[in-house]
């Protein structure tokens, strides 16, 4: 992993946050009103270094001071497609106050990855994933999850599914403290994973997908999360895994797929 000097780490975090200082003058930012939830018992973030499609390297610490999301997203995810344009219209916004932190959990080549952030013009460092991130960031069992993370570098919410612009915006307006009318609520982060927002389930409890290629296994993924459990939960078969991993009907589902795919 090739680290940035200082002084380049300072350069790439102003590109961040600060734009071009020749233009920057008093912001056009309404302050917000509303209400937003918080966990009880927020966490702090452990070191960590992520590095982006070209190279350059960031930092847990050289994060502080910034509102942060770190979005873990795919180019096959729907959900996470759709709320790209949200999170370029925030970065570009709240560039002096936020950094918004992409994490591709792609397995596709590096380069597929970079030409969709090209095409699709994401204004916010992109990395791909690493076990290191994993072990950070846990329980990113299905895609988009977003981890919101505050000035002191402590995890306060999580988002698991597209994300709301308006309760996004919200959070990061109280947590830059940049609006003194918004509400909140603190409330647990919930152990049990449930598949909201068009979440797709990257991981599918009881069936081992590690053996397949990289390339059948997001096959397989992308099938079970297209195709409907016959239980009569009205969910897909991803779903309903995640949601009731005891279902004795979509657990053969899903295993069915992963054969029928892994054998073409």
């Amino acid at each position: 992993m090739r680290r940035l000097a200082p002084l380049a780490l300072v350069a790439l975090l102003a590109a961040c946050s600060s734009g071009d200082p020749a233009s920057s003058g008093a912001r056009d930012i309404t302050p917000q009103i509303g209400t937003i939830q918080l966990l009880n018992e927020p966490q702090k973030v452990g070191d960590f270094a992520v590095t982006d499609l070209d190279g350059k390297t960031i930092t847990a610490g050289a994060l502080r001071g910034k509102v942060v999301l770190v979005n873990f997203w795919a180019t096959w995810c729907p959900p996470c497609r759709a709320e790209i344009p949200d999170l370029v219209d925030l970065q570009a916004k709240y560039k002096d106050d936020l950094v918004v932190v992409g994490i591709s959990e792609d397995e596709a080549p590096i380069d597929t990855v970079r030409a969709f952030v090209a095409e699709h013009k994401v204004n916010y460092f992109i990395a791909m994933t690493t076990p290191e991130l994993a072990k950070v960031f846990r329980g990113v069992s299905a895609l988009p999850t977003t981890f919101v993370i505050d000035r002191e570098g402590q995890i306060v919410a999580r988002h698991v599914g597209q994300l709301n612009p308006v309760t996004t915006e919200l959070e990061t307006q109280f947590l830059a403290g940049l609006s003194r009318d918004i509400t909140v609520e603190r409330v647990d982060d919930p152990a049990k994973l449930r598949l909201e927002n068009a979440a797709q389930a990257k991981e599918i409890p009881g069936v081992d997908l590690t053996k397949m290629s990289p390339a059948k296994r997001t096959e397989a993924i992308k099938a079970m999360n297209a195709e409907h459990c016959t239980c009569g939960c009205d969910l897909t078969i991803a779903e309903c895994r995640i949601n009731d991993p005891s279902c004795g009907i979509s657990l053969p589902l899903a295993q069915a797929l992963a054969d029928k795919i892994a054998a073409q």
